[in-house]
């Protein structure tokens, strides 16, 4: 059981360690040497976990970026919103907002917001993982059946959807382009609500 603990330890250190380095340097310039001598493991431990660099990079992508969706779902339940678009909108509301505060995220995740929600390729190998009830998929899927609301393929959207968000805020945020976040953001939720509501 110690055992177990600290190995968990160890895994836990090289992924907050190579966030650090890759958020600070970038991940080109990071090398596996410098996560293992900062998170203070042998080399051969970070062999135990992980293929490689881009491999320990898309996991901390999938798990941050299921990470802003989850927090997302626990102020949505704070709130009480039924219609499907509002609760979409708000979860995406307040996902941008946390990208806002957090520039090196955003940077960090790049383009590749899906993977919050679509990371069972890249986790399963990771890790043991198994479709939670608070996901957003869940929560979409779920809406769409109650609401009887007729989308094609409603997985497809919801994908379409966060590839959109983002996509777009990536520039937005960053680049002001093709305007500031805040004037952005109304025409990507008509968008968002169109896709949804036909």
């Amino acid at each position: 059981m110690k055992k177990e603990i600290k190995e968990k330890d160890k895994e836990a250190r090289l992924l907050t360690t190579a966030f650090e380095l890759f958020t600070e340097k970038g991940i080109k310039d990071t090398s596996i040497q410098e996560i293992v001598d900062r998170a203070n493991v042998a080399k051969g431990t970070f062999y135990l976990y992980f293929k490689d660099k881009y491999q320990i990079r898309d996991i901390l992508i999938a798990k941050k970026s299921e990470k802003l969706f989850k927090d997302a779902l626990e102020e949505l339940r704070k709130n009480y919103i039924t219609n499907l678009s509002d609760q979409v909108i708000f979860i995406i509301n307040h996902v941008i907002n946390e990208l806002i505060k957090m520039p090196a995220l955003l940077k960090f995740i790049s383009k590749n917001l899906s993977w919050g929600i679509y990371h069972s390729t890249i986790l399963k190998i990771y890790e043991e993982t198994e479709e939670k009830e608070d996901s957003m998929y869940k929560l979409f899927l779920k809406g769409v059946e109650e609401n009887n609301i007729n989308l094609k393929n409603p997985e497809v959207t919801l994908y379409i959807i966060i590839e959109l968000v983002s996509s777009t805020c990536f520039t937005s945020i960053l680049h002001n382009e093709p305007l500031p976040i805040d004037d952005f953001k109304p025409y990507l939720y008509e968008t968002i609500r169109k896709m949804i509501e036909g």
